[in-house]
């Protein structure tokens, strides 16, 4: 049930819809899981109208799919659709970070050095819910500072697609051993002021990510 004394100031047709968007970015709602509306409206106290709304909206966004006789269901993903989205991330964050070397300041600095130390303990004590806050933190961090509003906006729809895939993906830590030191890599490229650098640093780790993907995505979906 929704929390509605906290949010009352908002529609609830914002709120159901953010829940059920989170929930399916998290993997809470899983692929394919039927959206009936009745259940789902129950489950959170409210009418079946802003469901419904949640719904037709999460469809424009390719969260969910609606079928003739089949219904509403959560959007599957594919591996396919893993690789587009890495693709994207792959040049949106190289550009990010080359429009940031040499121009962070030094509080900046700190402060995406202190997010990555912190996705560093997150990894060391296996606390799967705070490596992908971190690990999504420190990639927005670096895509904000470059103060571009356009590539803010891109990229956040890129990051929230993205973290469907985190959710399948970090139950598998032998990738994400290695992240602590590629974070470091890239922030030591930013700091040392040259784009080219940064750029190419920033890709090869997204590149590197759809690697993985590419090599385990399958076995990842058939042990779901």
């Amino acid at each position: 049930m929704l929390n509605f004394d906290l949010q009352n100031h908002r529609p609830l047709r914002e709120i159901v819809y953010e829940q059920l968007k989170r929930q399916i970015l998290t993997g809470k709602i899983t692929p394919g899981t039927r959206m009936m509306e009745v259940e789902l409206a129950e489950e959170m106290g409210v009418s079946r109208t802003p469901v419904r709304e949640a719904i037709r909206k999460l469809e424009k966004e390719g969260l969910v799919t609606i079928e003739p006789r089949r219904g509403a269901y959560a959007s599957d993903i594919s591996v396919r659709d893993m690789v587009d989205t890495l693709e994207v991330r792959e040049d949106l964050e190289g550009l990010a970070a080359a429009l940031v070397a040499g121009r962070m300041t030094e509080e900046q600095l700190d402060e995406l050095t202190r997010i990555a130390k912190n996705y560093s303990s997150a990894i060391k004590n296996s606390e799967t819910e705070k490596m992908i806050h971190y690990d999504e933190q420190f990639h927005r961090y670096i895509v904000a500072c470059s103060g571009n509003k356009t590539l803010v906006q891109i990229s956040e729809t890129v990051q929230e697609l993205a973290l469907r895939f985190r959710y399948l993906f970090y139950d598998d830590f032998s990738r994400y051993e290695n992240m602590p030191v590629e974070h470091r890599q890239i922030i030591e490229a930013i700091k040392g002021g040259d784009a080219e650098t940064a750029r190419t640093t920033a890709d090869n780790h997204v590149k590197r990510l759809k690697e993985f993907v590419i090599q385990e995505g399958e076995a990842v979906f058939n042990h779901q």
